[in-house]
């Protein structure tokens, strides 16, 4: 079976809703780390929810809400039973329930950050769930690990080099791991970061500015979004409330 997989799922209609963000990676990159350094950066400006996902546990869900980095009411757990990347590519219904459900409760939202749980070099997010990818690698794989490539690495709109504080210990040289992630990523933009040391992923947190601001641009401010049995149910109501208050005749 070959690396690329084909998206099953069609772009969700853009206009009047949140930009909604995948973040993916492997196990112990630094992904959880990356969410809650963003909510700390972004949170003052940006209306800002988040969905994790774990294969049995909410262990990343909980370790946001212990940080105290957004409303634990905003945080939502997708316990996937499966590989990661089935979750975020193939069967997406989980976590578009809880996209949705969070811009149900807290809408207008700007920004639904989609953690995937710990995943290989192949996990890549449906567009249907997400409209922007953060890969992450951390160089503790070696420096190796980019010119590898696979859909994670090469296709993500952004590849983030995290806990690059650790190079000198694992003697992954980052000229050489950026060097071979330019090669691999056609032009698209590579940060490095360390978020031991900036717990703001400061340069990351521009580069979702600047999606979040882009995605405006191009389909307008977010507004409340309703469900079509949310919508439904509240026309309902409307109407029967209408019929019970119009004078009888």
């Amino acid at each position: 079976m070959g690396a690329h997989h084909d998206d099953l799922h069609d772009a969700a209609e853009p206009h009047g809703r949140a930009l909604r963000l995948g973040i993916g990676g492997p196990v112990g990159s630094g992904k959880t780390a990356l969410v809650a350094a963003l909510c700390r950066s972004l949170g003052p400006s940006l209306r800002l929810a988040v969905v994790t996902n774990d294969i049995y546990t909410t262990e990343d869900a909980d370790f946001l809400r212990r940080a105290g980095v957004i409303d634990p009411e905003r945080i939502l757990a997708v316990q996937t039973g499966c590989c990661p990347h089935t979750a975020i590519r193939d069967d997406i219904a989980a976590n578009l329930d809880a996209v949705e459900t969070l811009e149900e409760r807290f809408g207008p939202l700007d920004l639904v950050i989609v953690e995937s749980g710990g995943d290989n070099l192949t996990a890549t997010f449906s567009r249907g769930l997400a409209d922007r990818q953060i890969f992450v690698l951390d160089v503790s794989g070696g420096d190796k690990v980019p010119r590898k490539g696979g859909p994670g690495v090469t296709s993500a709109d952004l590849l983030v080099v995290n806990k690059t504080d650790l190079a000198p210990m694992v003697g992954a040289d980052l000229t050489v791991m950026s060097r071979d992630a330019a090669a691999v990523r056609d032009g698209k933009p590579v940060l490095f970061t360390s978020i031991r040391e900036d717990r703001g992923a400061h340069s990351v947190a521009e580069w979702a500015t600047h999606m979040v601001d882009a995605w405006r641009r191009e389909h307008g401010e977010p507004h409340h979004h309703a469900s079509h049995h949310t919508a439904h149910h509240t026309a309902h109501n409307a109407t029967q409330q209408a019929a019970q208050q119009a004078p009888a005749s």
